[in-house]
C-alpha cells in the first residue's frame, strides 16, 4: 500500500460532505422534525437505504437551543446539527459504494433554502474516505 501521507496514490471507497451554513432561522417550531423529515427524504431521493432515523431537540436548559439529527444509512450517514440561537446548521452526508453524498446535499439544501432563503453555505469540502490502493479490491 501506498505510504503518501496525503493519499495521492490511493483510491477511495467513499466520500464525505459537509456544510457549515449562516442565517439559519426556524421555519416551524418543530423545525427538529422538520429538519428530520428533510434528511430522510434527501436519502430517499438518492436511493440510499435508510436504516435508521432520530433527532433531538436542545431547549436550552443543557445545550444552546438548536438540535441533533441523524440518519443512519447502508451506505453511512447524513446529520445535522443546529445552533437555532445563532443561526448555526452544520450538515454532512458519508456515503460509500455508488451512492453520492452530492445528491443528499443538494436535494436537502434546496429543501431547506426553499424555507429559508436567507440561508447561506459558508464552508462546503469534500473528502475522500476509507483511501485504499486496488489491491483491497481483489479481496
Amino acid at each position: 500500500m501506498s505510504s503518501a501521507p496525503d493519499g495521492e496514490d490511493l483510491i477511495p471507497r467513499g466520500f464525505h460532505v459537509h456544510l457549515d451554513c449562516v442565517g439559519y432561522m426556524p421555519p416551524v417550531s418543530d423545525d427538529h422534525r422538520w429538519i428530520l423529515d428533510l434528511m430522510r427524504e434527501a436519502v430517499r431521493n438518492s436511493h440510499a437505504r435508510e436504516v435508521h432515523a432520530h433527532v433531538v431537540p436542545f431547549d436550552g436548559s443543557v445545550s444552546p437551543p438548536g438540535f441533533a439529527a441523524v440518519v443512519l444509512i447502508d451506505e453511512s450517514h447524513v446529520t445535522a446539527h443546529c445552533y437555532s440561537d445563532r443561526g448555526l446548521l452544520a450538515i454532512d452526508a458519508f456515503t460509500c459504494g455508488m451512492t453520492e453524498p452530492e445528491i443528499i446535499i443538494d436535494h436537502l439544501l434546496q429543501s431547506i433554502t426553499a424555507e429559508i432563503p436567507t440561508l447561506q453555505v459558508v464552508n462546503r469540502n469534500r473528502t475522500a474516505r476509507f483511501l485504499h490502493d486496488y489491491s483491497i479490491e481483489s479481496l
